[in-house]
């Protein structure tokens, strides 16, 4: 994945999320989670003017179970733990 295309402030959360299931800050979270209303809300004034290339990266970029609900996002974080501490949603 390129994360170099994405803003500098979000390139490391985005790679800890995919790579490690470690769940992002709140304005890349609501992102993943398609809240646009909490997107909004939490975006400084670059990711919002960025929030539609950074919504497009995501659609090529990243696997498609990794984002689309907040259900989504919990079991794409639930991947990376042992299958004991799992929670299936």
């Amino acid at each position: 994945m390129d994360y170099v295309k994405l803003p500098n402030g979000l390139q490391d959360g985005m790679q800890r999320y995919i790579e490690y299931g470690i769940l992002p800050g709140h304005f890349l979270t609501a992102v993943l989670e398609n809240n646009l209303f909490n997107a909004m809300m939490r975006a400084d004034v670059n990711n919002l003017k960025e929030l539609p290339n950074i919504v497009r990266w995501m659609h090529w970029e990243i696997p498609s179970d990794a984002h689309g609900s907040e259900i989504a996002v919990k079991a794409w974080i639930d991947k990376f733990k042992p299958v004991e501490e799992r929670k299936y949603v």
